[in-house]
């Protein structure tokens, strides 16, 4: 991934060096489980575990002529080794079983980054639902008025969101923290099942309960779409501040740092430009997780259509993702909120969101939902007709008392009871508590 969307330490842990640092560990705990079981002379582990390294560009110039990086990783160990113990590098060990238990140890290291990362995000939002829990404004269907939340509840959803989000991260981490040390095609046929265990052991993994050459690719499938899944959260919530930030509605937005610009052209621009780059980014892992879904399908006992694809969707989905997630955490610590503009927006709709309220009052009175509905729908329309001839009494609660047909049912002070903002927000304080508020 390019730095700009990117952090230190994911791009460090996915660096040709890290991972090559994590194949000479994987190469040394193999050597080491053989010298446990006696089959190999424990002065030659020992001589391995002294002199073992690598140089990087070594590496990359065998590459070029053996066209093979793992081969060209071990010549390059056996070289500055330079024994006759190197002999026992690789030994009975094919490729994918270095190439797939690093690539296991990366994705579950990632993983412990993203779960940090969500921690973080969660503490960032419980703090601000917390201190909006009882700031009214208006909730939207279909970007129409419907009845009012709190926007404390609305952050509440994003709590609860985000710790779905930290779940499925968790269980992805689980189910990608599998290695092999099978051979060629997954029989064990040159190293037991009990070095295999071993190994995998030591390096905080399980070993797969059958492998062919490779680790099934379902699993690493299953890993990045728990990564696109959270990306659509992060996406959802920025779409939502995005709207929110528009000029006619302007109920929060995007902090704007000193000395930042809007717009080469227009002085005036405040955008919601990094909720916007949030909402690109998800598209990206987005496409990184049909990818890893066609990866699932090879031939046989493997072939490396994957292998391709997989160095680049994997280190830049998760690198994406701790940039968003860190990025959504800013945002939300410096969030602007405007308690002032929810109250002009909630008034915006005439106080129409009480009509739910009032037609089901009419049903307790004995009318059926139909006859119900219909009062109210007509003394909502009355009051947008109102509304739309400039009258005075344009709002839902004259309309309503005015009514001779509502009148025989409900009375002004029945009305002022059933229509209150206090009324649609008496249970917030319980779903705070269900989701650990």
């Amino acid at each position: 991934m390019i730095p700009r969307y990117s952090r230190p330490a994911m791009r460090d842990l996915w660096s040709e060096q890290r991972k090559l640092e994590i194949w000479l560990q994987i190469e040394l705990l193999a050597v080491e489980a053989l010298a446990n079981a006696g089959l190999v002379p424990r002065k030659d582990c020992e001589v391995l575990k002294s002199r073992a390294s690598f140089d990087l560009e070594r590496c990359k110039e065998l590459e070029r002529t053996l066209n093979h990086d793992v081969i060209a990783f071990t010549t390059c160990v056996a070289e500055r080794v330079n024994d006759p113990a190197s002999r026992w590098l690789h030994f009975g060990l094919t490729s994918s079983d270095i190439l797939d238990t690093a690539f296991a140890v990366q994705l579950v290291q990632a993983a412990d980054l993203l779960i940090s990362d969500v921690k973080e995000l969660l503490t960032a939002i419980a703090k601000r639902a917390r201190e909006h829990r009882d700031t009214p404004c208006i909730g939207r269907s279909h970007g129409i008025h419907a009845e009012p939340i709190s926007f404390g509840l609305k952050l509440a959803l994003m709590y609860d969101e985000f710790s779905r989000a930290l779940q499925r991260l968790e269980n992805a981490r689980k189910t990608v923290a599998v290695g092999k040390i099978s051979g060629a095609v997954g029989t064990n046929a040159h190293l037991s099942p009990a070095i295999e265990a071993q190994v995998c052991r030591k390096l905080g993994l399980r070993p797969a309960p059958v492998s062919s050459q490779i680790v099934q690719r379902d699993v690493h499938a299953e890993f990045m779409l728990a990564l696109a899944l959270v990306a659509a959260s992060v996406e959802r919530w920025a779409t939502e501040f995005r709207h929110l930030q528009r000029t006619e509605v302007l109920e929060t937005e995007e902090f704007f740092a000193k000395g930042q610009k809007g717009s080469s052209a227009m002085p005036h621009k405040r955008n919601p430009i990094t909720f916007e780059r949030l909402t690109g980014l998800a598209r990206v892992i987005r496409g990184h997780a049909i990818t890893a879904l066609e990866n699932v399908s090879l031939w046989h006992e493997r072939d490396i259509s994957h292998s391709s694809a997989e160095r680049i969707i994997f280190p830049d989905a998760c690198a994406l993702l701790d940039y968003m997630l860190v990025t959504l955490t800013n945002l939300m610590q410096n969030l602007l909120v405007y308690p002032e503009n929810m109250r002009r927006n909630l008034d915006l709709s005439l106080g129409l969101w009480h009509s739910q309220a009032v037609m089901l009052a009419l049903i307790r009175k004995g009318l059926t939902r139909e006859q119900a509905y219909e009062i109210v729908q007509r003394v909502a329309m009355q009051t947008w007709e109102a509304k739309h001839a400039g009258r005075t009494d344009a709002d839902f609660l004259s309309q309503l008392k005015q009514d001779a047909e509502v009148a025989r049912y409900l009375d002004s002070k029945e009305i002022d009871r059933i229509c209150s903002l206090k009324f649609h927000l008496r249970h917030v304080k319980t779903r705070f508590r269900k989701v650990g508020l």
